[in-house]
């Protein structure tokens, strides 16, 4: 009889011993991997949609004051051009006097659908990519627009997509793209915002 409870004991202890080492060489492996990549796409998505939104073409339309920039050197807009009513200028220098709804390529003014300057609580001239990534997503500074809104202001609206559309300079010479093909960035945008549009720290 106690030898029979010896050998009953002893595969016990064998069976609680081997699911022990099973469960510590397995699950925290599986929830590792998975963790990592899951953050890991989700922080490469933000860094390449923020490729774009930090470029000239962006953030000229977003300054910090009233003054619309252009360029690549992001100098003031000629003319005296300021904000204005609506963010569209005053009535004898509105915006839509020269921008109209498509590029001209004789002039080299640039032109989409309902072009006009962000909004001044969408300012993002010298914020780095993470303060811009906040005010994006915070309704009280991005027009009170949801996540969806956002997600789809980002890939559809005409005036955004217009940066991989921006016709020539008055000297005829093409205008820069954004530094990520226009397929990739969407691809990004959707990405990050699937993976529940977490801004990584710093």
């Amino acid at each position: 009889m106690k030898t029979k409870l010896i050998l009953i004991y002893a595969i016990f202890l064998t069976a609680v011993l081997l699911l022990a080492a099973t469960n510590r060489t397995t699950l925290p492996e599986y929830v590792a991997v998975t963790t990592s990549s899951t953050n890991s796409t989700s922080e490469e998505a933000f860094h390449k949609m923020m490729d774009v939104l930090t470029h000239e073409r962006c953030v000229n339309c977003h300054p910090n004051d009233n003054v619309p920039k252009q360029g690549d050197d992001s100098h003031p807009h000629y003319f005296g051009i300021s904000r204005g009513q609506n963010n569209l200028g005053y009535e004898a220098t509105n915006c839509n006097t020269c921008h109209h709804e498509e590029n001209n390529p004789y002039s080299g003014v640039p032109g989409a659908p309902e072009w006009s300057l962000a909004p001044h609580s969408m300012r993002w001239e010298g914020l780095n990519r993470y303060e811009i990534a906040e005010s994006m997503m915070d309704p009280e500074r991005n027009g009170g627009r949801t996540p969806e809104e956002t997600l789809h202001h980002l890939t559809e609206h005409e005036l955004v997509l217009w940066a991989w559309t921006p016709g020539v300079d008055a000297e005829g010479n093409p205008r820069e793209l954004p530094p990520v093909p226009l397929d990739e960035y969407k691809e990004a945008v959707e990405k990050w915002f699937e993976e529940g549009h977490i801004i990584p720290t710093e």
